[in-house]
Order: C-alpha cells, then sequence, then structure tokens
C-alpha cells in the first residue's frame, strides 16, 4: 500500500477552504447579530402609557366608533372613525408613529375632524389594543395601512368619500410607499418620515453604532427582504412615482430621530420641479413635537415639576425593588397633577390650517371637474 503524499497544492486548497468556511461563519454571525439588534429594537410591543393617553372627552362634541378589521396574518387591528357633526367632504387615514398606537395622533383627529373630516386611525401590529406580540418590523406599518385603507373602501357603515392619508415617522413612510398600492389616494401628508425601510434602523442605531451601521444596514434590507417579500423593496419613492396624489412633505433639519437626509432631501431631490409637491422645511422643530406650538411651554413646565416632585421621594426610585412602587407614585402624580385642557390644546394652528387648506385644495379641485 503506498501512502498518499499531500503536496503543495492540496494544503493550499485546504487553506482555502479553511478560509473560506471562516468568512462564511462570520458573515452568518453578523447577519445574526444584526437581525437580532432589529428585533431588539422593532418587533417588541409599543402601547402607549396610559397615564398620558388622550380621551376622547378631552375634545368636545368629538364622536368615536370603534372597529376590529384584519392584517395580513389575520391579526385583529383595533380602527377608530372620529368625526365632529354630520357634513363631512372626505376620509382622512392617520397612520401613526412607532411607540405606541394611535392615541398621541387624537388632538391632529379632532383638529380634522372639527374641520368636515371624517378620521380613521387605527393601532397598528403590536401597538395598544391591537393583537400581536410585536409590530414585526417597519415594512409592517405599510402592511397595516395597505388592510386598514382597504377595511375602510369596503365598510358599508363609512360613507364611501375620497381618501386622503396623514402619516407621521414610521406612519409618513407608510403612508408614501403604500400609495404603490392604493393610487386612489387623493392626497398625502408626509412627516418626518424616510424613504426605505430600512432608513429607520440607519438613521436611528447612528448613535449607538456610528459608521458601523453602514455593515449592518445591507444585512437589515436582507432580513426584510425575506420577512416581507415586496412590501420591503418598495420606497416612498415608488409609491409617489405610482399615485397622481398630492403630496406635502414636511420636515425638521434637527430631527435627531429620523435625518433630514433620509426622507426631505431625497424627495426634494427627486420631485423639487413635480408641482404636485409642497414642501414645508422647519430648523428647530425636532422629530416628535414638529405639530406643536413652539411658543407652547406647557410641557416644559410639567416636566420641571416633575422633576422637582422626584426629589421630594424618600427612595432611590431608580433601583430595581422600587420598581413597581415608583411606577404607581408615578402615575398617581400624572393623574392628579395633568392640565388635560392644555394637554390637549398644544398644535400649531398655523400649521394646521396650512395642512387643512392642501387637503380642502385638493380635493375642491376633484369636486370641480
Amino acid at each position: 500500500m503506498t501512502r498518499k503524499v499531500s503536496t503543495p497544492k492540496s494544503k493550499k486548497k485546504l487553506v482555502l477552504i479553511v478560509i473560506l468556511a471562516i468568512i462564511i461563519l462570520l458573515v452568518f454571525g453578523w447577519w445574526m447579530f444584526c437581525v437580532k439588534m432589529y428585533n431588539e429594537n422593532f418587533n417588541v410591543r409599543t402601547d402607549s402609557y396610559k397615564p398620558l393617553m388622550f380621551k376622547t372627552e378631552d375634545f368636545s362634541g368629538l364622536k368615536c366608533n370603534e372597529y376590529t378589521f384584519s392584517s395580513d396574518k389575520g391579526q385583529k387591528l383595533a380602527g377608530y372613525l372620529y368625526s365632529v357633526g354630520d357634513e363631512q367632504k372626505g376620509i382622512l387615514v392617520i397612520a401613526h408613529g412607532f411607540g405606541g398606537g394611535h392615541n398621541s395622533y387624537m388632538d391632529l383627529a379632532y383638529f380634522f375632524a372639527q374641520n368636515g373630516y371624517y378620521v380613521f386611525a387605527y393601532d397598528a401590529t403590536g401597538s395598544d389594543k391591537s393583537e400581536g406580540e410585536g409590530v414585526g418590523g417597519v415594512p409592517q406599518g405599510v402592511i397595516d395601512l395597505d388592510h386598514a385603507i382597504s377595511f375602510v373602501e369596503s365598510n358599508e357603515e363609512i360613507p364611501d368619500l375620497p381618501i386622503v392619508l396623514f402619516g407621521h415617522s414610521w406612519g409618513g413612510y407608510s403612508a408614501s410607499a403604500v400609495l404603490t398600492y392604493h393610487p386612489e389616494v387623493k392626497a398625502v401628508i408626509e412627516c418626518s418620515g424616510f424613504n426605505a425601510s430600512s432608513d429607520m434602523f440607519e438613521s436611528g442605531g447612528k448613535k449607538q453604532a456610528g459608521d458601523l451601521i453602514y455593515t449592518m444596514t445591507p444585512f437589515i434590507r436582507l432580513h426584510e427582504r425575506f420577512k416581507y417579500g415586496k412590501y420591503a423593496v418598495n420606497t416612498a419613492i415608488d409609491g409617489f412615482n405610482s399615485s397622481e396624489a398630492s403630496v406635502m412633505i414636511v420636515h425638521s433639519a434637527d430631527d435627531d430621530v429620523i435625518g433630514i437626509e433620509y426622507g426631505y432631501d431625497k424627495f426634494m431631490d427627486s420631485f423639487k420641479d413635480d408641482q404636485r409637491f409642497t414642501f414645508v422645511r422647519f430648523e428647530t422643530r425636532g422629530h416628535n413635537e414638529i405639530f406643536n406650538d413652539p411658543d407652547n411651554t406647557y410641557k416644559d413646565e410639567f416636566n420641571d415639576g416633575f422633576d422637582k416632585w422626584l426629589e421630594t421621594l424618600s427612595y432611590d426610585y431608580n433601583s430595581e425593588e422600587n420598581k413597581d412602587r415608583f411606577a404607581e407614585d408615578k402615575a398617581a402624580y400624572i393623574n392628579e397633577k395633568l392640565d388635560r385642557a392644555r394637554w390637549s390644546t398644544r398644535l400649531d394652528n398655523e400649521l394646521m390650517k396650512k395642512f387643512l387648506d392642501f387637503y380642502d385644495n385638493e380635493l375642491g379641485e376633484e369636486d370641480s371637474e
């Protein structure tokens, strides 16, 4: 029997196989890590903090009919049809941002309901009254809005009126991208949004990961593509190009949640000469306060009072053993001290009037044709 002697060529081949295997393992491991980070941030429940939630009774004359409708996997979503009075000219569908359901936008719903619109808002998958162990991922927002619009259009209890959309942040992306599937929508106001689903992960992750985030984004796109198919690759710009809807883009340059370069700047580059588009740029409105009157100081006043209250506590409210006690005390403080009338009237009326005129002009043009 002759003994097989390894040659330099076979040794080189073996080394290459080992190196390739290591690279594959490293890439796969990085991919799994990226997916883990994504799920920890986006595949979670996002329930509103109850003591600060709006209530229907905070808004004089506001009526609300509650509905339940199904989304893509059969999960039941909670829907709410708001109205004031009996004469409406259109239906405004609100797509909320990430971090709670539609409740944070009830003051906007009230404004538009007061001014002649039915407002249909809903809690996305994994939010407030809707089913779901977690949101799932960013493209789920487009899917849920797609089903919400279809529900409004098919429900016999809801009048057959022109539909317009309003979306903020995650909802802004959703309201734009969904136009691919609902070109019948007449107008969209997109606030503080972004173009591609992976933009939300990338923009938010820059603070924690720095430039490393750019090595994660391709794997996030791949993950979303496998999980959500066509919804993951459909962008806001795709939606705009699929529709003849009028579009208003609103963003603030100092937005530290969704950078202006992920939405407003991209849309301006693509559509600045398109008469369908209106651009509203702020410099110091941030992200969550973009609708609010910058001269309204109530939130700051309340927070100052809360900070002073914290100093009076006789226990360490940051310790784990006092977690439940502090949660109860905090809720009791808010329920006692929050001026609900001032809390529910912080909108920038001038900006809201601009929003209303935008919708009214579009529906007016539709009526005159």
